[in-house]
């Protein structure tokens, strides 16, 4: 049964238009897509993380002049963009924003353009679950990150080669397009 809130409905058939419309990045992009598109509009509440064990999640490439910041990621272990649930009647592109605040204690913002939507990642999250992940482009300042006391104190600037180095390979694929579109933004 397909969402029911008229909202996620719009939000829904604006996310497939989109990725109808893109070009995957890689393979893994490319399963992701076909995935979303075929499971996502099926949802009944598909930003809900208490709906359905299968959900929409949002999260971000920060990118500045020191390079990308990642987090070691305190249950996975991994290092990983910060991101996570979408909150009750929050966007996506406001909930990476949200959750990079929190995760990283960093001001960042989308580019001077607008929210964009870089990549999409479906993987299994925590309990069986499984994440929709959209993925957008932030910028941040020269700041080291200062995550708050529930996060996980390891987060810091890599450089893009030692970002791809330690990175998950669900995220290399977007990492590289991020990095690559940040050069417009440059000061």
């Amino acid at each position: 049964m397909p969402a029911t809130d008229p909202r996620d409905v719009e939000l829904v058939d604006a996310l497939c238009a989109h990725f109808r419309a893109a070009t995957p990045v890689d393979n893994r992009e490319r399963e992701s897509i076909d995935e979303f598109l075929n499971v996502v509009p099926q949802l009944v509440a598909p930003f809900s993380e208490q709906a359905d064990i299968r959900h929409v999640t949002a999260s971000a490439f920060v990118v500045g002049r020191r390079g990308v910041v990642l987090h070691l990621h305190k249950r996975l272990n991994m290092w990983l963009q910060p991101g996570g649930h979408i909150d009750d009647g929050e966007h996506p592109r406001d909930a990476a924003v949200r959750e990079s605040h929190e995760e990283l204690g960093l001001a960042v913002t989308h580019p001077p353009d607008g929210a964009l939507l870089m990549h999409v990642d479906v993987h299994p999250g925590p309990r069986g679950h499984r994440h929709f992940d959209l993925r957008y482009l932030l910028l941040a300042g020269d700041d080291d990150p200062q995550p708050g006391v529930d996060e996980s104190p390891h987060a810091r600037w890599f450089l893009p080669d030692e970002a791809f180095a330690v990175a998950d390979p669900g995220l290399r694929g977007g990492l590289a397009v991020a990095l690559r579109t940040y050069v417009r933004y440059r000061e």
